[in-house]
């Protein structure tokens, strides 16, 4: 019998946009389909993020994430609305074209788990599982593998298998509210019948016309008379109750898997050295930068395999900030990498693989603007920062970018080179310390309660007197976030010492009450 798997993805937009900000703050390239870091703490106590649409008249909510659907976000909310409702949103732009494309990626990821999957769009997969559920140890076991490994990465899934693609998709979207939904075989009857109309995928004016008739569940369709449903409703209504009862057979269209680009060359005599590497990796790279430029495309990742004469392999990969199209600005981050090749007993053959591709842009240059010879964003510093990269590790280059929190040590958090601007920007607050210390220091100094600065402090064995003080700045725990921090404070000082140099300096507690804090000092920061 038939069996077919619905993933619902309820938040995609939001979810693929927030695997894009971790994959960028962890510095690395990442294909749509593959593992992003798995979501931390902080970013679940996140602000809700909204998408805005523009739908010809006025900004609307495209998409809200399940924070902002709890405080009554709905998606086509006029955004002023929505921003009436809640101020602290985060808002980012509709992608619609890049969701359909992360969407399909998803589904040719999902071909792992059986060869016929498509892309349901816009927040829908589903495949033909029929008769793969045993490589996995059988159908719960299957659905729990790709619960476990779409939920990992940070994604909102709710999964159903049932004999049709209609039920599959009506129990996932408004099945029981459990993350995973296992409909026996032969069962799709009786699954139904409790579902509302709406799980039968109608057009709104067919909805309308059943809500208005009386027609609420499934099942009270199912056992109405065929012929007068057709004359009020025409074939859809039918069609689409056939489909989901498996009394008329609906095909998946699958989703094809993009061609990779790659080119190979062998050799007559095995290669050794760093420059006949160089010289392969020359010819490699403009094999594929005519392939690129055919599809208007360039490179996100790179794959250079080595093949050794003793039947070993050595894979370098390589990741870009933007799309790369050029033959030579491929073959120098290349070259950054050769002294990592191992040729052991030599190297009879070469593949370089294009990974992931992403179409290249044209932009119109400004030739006669005062700016034209300045880089006027960071885009234009992607070839630096692809080298700088490719030379000390994807982990070693970042920015650094603000966030709304009182508290210094969650102020500020880093994102890729290349991340867009973030938040409100950099807040006009007190001045900070250029190197903040993580975790602080504990120091011991003299100082008179409840307010007054400290006269001097003890730091790694070393005394420090202290000719200057500004403070004190109080801060606050996030109580709202954090029950612990209900009654926290800390009084911060800016202190300067007799030879010039500058600290930033706190106390544990407002000195008065001891629920505050233990009256400690760290040192916190260095101007």
């Amino acid at each position: 019998m038939r069996r077919v798997i619905s993933i619902y993805l309820p938040f995609w937009p939001t979810d693929r946009w927030r695997r894009q900000q971790r994959s960028r703050i962890a510095g690395q390239v990442r294909d749509p389909a593959e593992p992003a870091p798995p979501p931390s703490a902080a970013e679940d106590a996140a602000r809700p993020v909204i998408t805005r649409l523009y739908d010809g008249r006025r900004h609307v909510v495209g998409a809200a994430d399940a924070a902002a659907r709890r405080l009554g976000i709905q998606q086509g909310q006029p955004l002023a609305e929505a921003q009436a409702m809640h101020r602290d949103l985060t808002i980012i732009d509709a992608d619609p074209a890049g969701d359909a494309t992360g969407l399909r990626a998803l589904a040719v990821w999902c071909q792992r788990y059986a060869p016929l999957t498509t892309a349901d769009l816009p927040d829908a997969i589903r495949i033909d599982s029929t008769g793969a559920d045993h490589l996995w140890g059988g159908e719960a076991a299957m659905l729990e593998d790709l619960r476990r490994r779409l939920s990992g990465v940070g994604l909102t899934v709710r999964l159903a298998m049932a004999d049709t693609p209609g039920a599959a998709w009506a129990l996932s979207h408004y099945g029981a509210a459990e993350p995973v939904t296992l409909c026996p075989a032969g069962g799709v009857a009786e699954a139904l019948r409790v579902l509302p109309i709406a799980s039968l995928r109608l057009p709104p004016e067919t909805l309308a016309g059943l809500d208005r008739m009386g027609f609420a569940r499934v099942g009270e369709v199912m056992d109405a008379k065929r012929a007068p449903l057709s004359r009020r409703f025409g074939a859809t209504l039918l069609h689409q109750l056939d489909y989901a009862l498996g009394t008329q057979f609906e095909p998946l269209a699958p989703q094809a898997a993009a061609t990779l680009i790659r080119a190979r060359l062998t050799f007559v005599e095995p290669l050794l050295t760093a420059e006949a590497f160089a010289t392969v990796i020359d010819r490699l790279c403009l094999d594929v930068a005519k392939e690129l430029e055919r599809r208007g495309e360039g490179a996100r990742r790179l794959d250079l395999v080595c093949e050794r004469v003793d039947g070993t392999e050595q894979c370098i990969a390589l990741g870009t900030a933007r799309p790369v199209q050029p033959a030579a600005q491929l073959s120098r981050l290349l070259a950054e990498r050769i002294e990592t090749i191992d040729p052991g007993h030599g190297v009879e053959a070469m593949t370089l693989w294009v990974a992931l591709a992403e179409p290249v842009t044209p932009e119109q240059i400004e030739a006669w603007s005062p700016q034209s010879g300045v880089a006027k964003s960071l885009g234009e510093l992607a070839p630096l920062i692809d080298r700088l990269v490719a030379r000390f590790g994807p982990r070693q280059v970042y920015r650094l970018a603000p966030v709304e929190s009182d508290v210094p040590e969650r102020a500020v958090k880093r994102i890729g080179p290349l991340a867009p601007p973030q938040g409100r920007g950099w807040p006009q607050s007190l001045p900070r310390p250029l190197r903040l210390l993580t975790p602080p220091q504990p120091v011991q100094a003299i100082a008179l309660l409840p307010d007054q600065p400290p006269v001097a402090f003890t730091w790694r064995r070393q005394r420090y007197r202290i000719r200057r003080a500004d403070g004190p700045e109080r801060v606050f725990g996030e109580w709202w976030k954090r029950g612990g921090e209900r009654a926290l404070s800390r009084d911060y000082w800016a202190v300067e010492d007799e030879a010039g140099e500058r600290f930033w300096l706190y106390r544990n507690g407002d000195g008065e009450d001891s629920e505050t804090g233990n009256l400690a000092w760290f040192l916190h920061g260095l101007f």
